[in-house]
């Protein structure tokens, strides 16, 4: 069942940028467009996407690809695509990461 992401669920507020709230977000690869991390109709669609690959519904998840889009994520990824490959390979590291650190306890 895919993941469905309301404003609610996000930690932080983005704001909405109605001028192109009409036009085509992001819905899977390939997507060269480019990706403004600063509004709230293009954050949405691409978390609900990079949960879907994840496989995952965790609201930790959640808030954690939102730090990552915020803070660590380099300026220079500008393409939809290119944003959700960059989250989706940051947070599978830190799901292994986390998997690997709960067996080993």
């Amino acid at each position: 069942m895919p993941v469905v992401i309301k404003p609610s669920d996000l930690y932080y507020k983005y704001p909405r940028v109605k001028e192109t709230r009409e036009q085509p977000k992001f819905t899977g690869k390939p997507d060269p467009h480019p990706f403004d991390r600063e509004d709230q109709y293009e954050v949405i669609p691409m978390f609900e996407a990079v949960m879907n690959e994840l496989n995952s519904q965790d609201g930790e998840v959640l808030n954690r690809l939102e730090e990552i889009l915020i803070n660590e994520m380099p300026r220079f990824i500008y393409s939809r695509e290119d944003v959700f490959d960059y989250l989706v390979s940051v947070m599978t590291e830190i799901l292994e990461v986390r998997r690997w650190k709960r067996e080993r306890v």
